[in-house]
């Protein structure tokens, strides 16, 4: 804990939650402490020749539970990267994959490096020693450990570790899962880069078809015209702020970034505010709104959803208080300190946890990995015989329109778009929306009949901790 501030620290709030929910189950103090604590956290310090001299590099592979194996978790790389952000973030991936379903146990990786200060070579050359040094010690496998990407990597990163165990794997067959996220090209797998984002568009769909669940955060109606803050507009940021804006009719009046924030409340252009930052490094200065220096200030805005989606510990003790939001869903790790979830519940507020909010990435990564087992991609044995069966019903209700006395015809654009069979891509998020539905509705009913539960986050752990116990207990533990 920061002493000077009170303010519980990243492990501290996972443990923090984690330890409210548990106070309401009937588990064994043995068995309560053993889903708690992380069973190992490797560390690795490595030297790179880069620019005429060695360079010295530290990272973290951290297991929290082998209730069920492989474990699952991303690697990311940032300047800010220790061992506890690491070993909380694993903790955070247990618990996810126990209310997506998904059949993995936790982990987390780090490498603590800003990627921006080295080139595309550079990175490839730290990427593949870091994998080397993972990959000897069994922390990268498609049987025991499977990263992924996460805050400072992304496909090309996945692709090189892919590339590293193929490497000192060449008999595996599998060995393309031993990492998920990577390009199509090298295994991947349609809809991941959207996954996360895609996810919580879904999240927030299934919360709106619950007209009591809305009302509990003051609110009412659909997701049309609601007003959405979004802070960070990364991959998982950019991604869910599109989708609500361009198909759920959201208004995104706020983004904001590193450098300040933008502000419309017509509503912001994504797509072009998002080429704006990729070419100018941030936000200053764009044409698309006013802009805020203060970006922090900008999270205190009136709207209707607020989307934290970059760092952890964003709401905190210190701004809590002020959020005006009365709607929160949790795009990143961790953005509300246990401090800031405890203020935030007594005003009112209603938080779609994270260990819900950004599962879409690892439900996908789930897929990625059994396409990868598989050796198959999705929909290549059943789409066309879907269009046949599809074509016999259009042709049967064209013959009845010739035949009959009624003149009548199909809709416009009817027969296109129910001819066409289902690829990769539309099996891919028929499955993420299946599971946010049936993972929102698990914890929905503990939410609505647990007299002692008062929010969402209490009740994904509960359903977290309940199906982790039992898989250990499972095992005779």
């Amino acid at each position: 804990m920061n002493t000077q501030t009170g303010e519980p620290s990243f492990r501290q709030s996972v443990d923090l939650m984690f330890t409210r929910a548990a106070a309401l189950m009937d588990l064994p103090p043995g068995l309560e402490e053993k889903i708690r604590v992380c069973n190992s956290t490797y560390t690795v310090r490595f030297g790179v020749r880069l620019r005429g001299d060695i360079h010295t590099f530290t990272g973290y592979r951290s297991v929290h539970s082998e209730h069920t194996e492989p474990v699952k978790g991303g690697i990311r790389y940032a300047p800010s990267v220790n061992q506890d952000e690491v070993e909380a973030l694993a903790a955070l991936m247990t618990y996810k994959c126990a209310l997506v379903e998904a059949p993995f146990g936790g982990s987390k990786g780090g490498l603590c490096i800003d990627p921006r200060h080295w080139d595309t070579d550079e990175l490839e050359k730290i990427t593949r020693r870091f994998a080397y040094e993972l990959i000897k010690r069994d922390l990268i496998d498609p049987a025991q450990n499977v990263p992924a990407p996460d805050m400072g990597t992304g496909e090309r990163e996945m692709a090189i570790i892919a590339d590293q165990y193929a490497r000192m794997h060449t008999t595996d067959i599998n060995a393309r899962a031993c990492v998920t996220g990577k390009p199509i090209h090298a295994g991947g797998i349609h809809g991941r880069v959207e996954a996360t984002g895609r996810g919580v568009q879904y999240a927030l769909q299934e919360f709106f078809r619950h007209p009591e669940d809305v009302a509990k955060a003051g609110l009412s109606g659909t997701l049309e015209g609601k007003r959405v803050v979004v802070q960070g507009l990364g991959n998982v940021g950019y991604h869910a702020a599109l989708f609500l804006s361009t198909e759920d009719g959201c208004k995104v009046t706020h983004v904001i970034e590193h450098d300040g924030a933008v502000e419309n409340a017509g509503g912001i252009d994504i797509v072009a505010l998002r080429d704006w930052i990729v070419r100018n490094g941030g936000v200053k200065d764009c044409p698309f709104g006013t802009y805020h220096e203060d970006g922090a200030r900008v999270l205190e805005a009136e709207c209707d959803i607020l989307i934290p989606a970059a760092m952890e510990g964003v709401i905190n003790m210190h701004n809590a208080a002020a959020i005006k939001a009365p709607l929160i869903i949790e795009a990143a790790n961790g953005p509300v300190t246990a401090g800031a979830d405890e203020i935030l519940r007594n005003k009112g507020t209603v938080i779609i946890p994270d260990l819900y909010a950004n599962a879409g990435g690892v439900t996908v990564s789930y897929f990625e990995w059994v396409k990868n087992l598989s050796h198959i991609r999705f929909g290549r044995m059943q789409r066309r015989q879907e269009e046949s069966r599809h074509q016999l019903i259009v042709d049967e209700l064209e013959r009845i329109s010739r035949d009959s006395s009624i003149n009548w015809t199909l809709s416009p654009g009817f027969k296109d778009k129910y001819l066409k069979g289902a690829g990769e891509l539309e099996l891919v998020r028929s499955g993420l929306d299946d599971t946010m539905r049936a993972a929102y509705q698990s914890m929905r009913e503990v939410w609505w009949s647990h007299d002692k539960v008062s929010d969402l986050r209490t009740a994904a752990f509960l359903v977290s901790i309940d199906r982790v116990a039992k898989s250990y207990t499972a095992k005779g533990i």
